[in-house]
């Protein structure tokens, strides 16, 4: 008799298809280094507008519920969102609209530190769960023509704070505290912790 049927023994959870409800390829490439490969990708696509006065931590957690919210579902299946925004003081920096405003957020945080939250979501059919990990980074001063090789690389593009940590902008980053991962798109440790609690592990996506 298989042990799921033994008295006593409840039967064992079948495990849920992953859905990761984003198109970013980075968030895709860090699951795989846990060895999560999503059974589909599904992005979710929501108004990204902070709110009046909404404070950043509130923000990017509100982001990543309503992504994972805005992924339809089907039975069996699990979304797995996150959102990653930067924070310079209460200001919060986005994907800049353009080569001027990259110029702006790099200015902003040369020389000094700046915050990256990072949270994410995790939806199945009987509940939500959100986790917001913090990360402080330091960037050294970044001279006229150094920000202008940047700015010419497009790297900036479609990235929170005008930057990804993985780039080109990591010469100007002598250090973090935190989580690496967090800053790249998604906390890894955190996230295999939420999976593993609906029994999505390492090569089991």
């Amino acid at each position: 008799m298989p042990d799921s049927c033994q008295p006593g023994l409840a039967p064992a959870r079948p495990v849920l298809r992953l859905i990761l409800g984003s198109a970013s390829p980075r968030r895709l490439e860090l699951l795989a280094q846990i060895g999560i490969v999503p059974a589909e990708i599904r992005p979710a696509d929501i108004d990204e507008t902070p709110g009046r006065d909404e404070g950043a931590r509130d923000y990017v957690r509100r982001m990543a519920v309503e992504k994972a919210a805005a992924v339809p579902l089907s039975p069996g299946e699990a979304v797995l969102c996150a959102d990653t925004t930067v924070t310079v003081g209460r200001r919060i920096l986005g994907k800049p609209e353009d080569e001027s405003e990259a110029a702006e957020f790099m200015r902003l945080m040369s020389g000094r530190r700046h915050r990256v939250l990072t949270a994410v979501a995790l939806r199945d059919e009987t509940r939500s769960r959100v986790r917001l990990v913090e990360t402080t980074v330091k960037m050294r001063v970044i001279d006229p023509p150094s920000l202008a090789r940047y700015l010419a690389t497009g790297d900036w593009r479609g990235k929170a704070g005008g930057y990804a940590i993985q780039g080109p902008a990591s010469a100007f980053i002598p250090w973090i505290q935190g989580s690496y991962s967090a800053v790249v798109g998604l906390p890894l440790a955190e996230t295999a912790t939420m999976l593993a609690a609906i029994g999505i592990t390492g090569g089991e996506a």
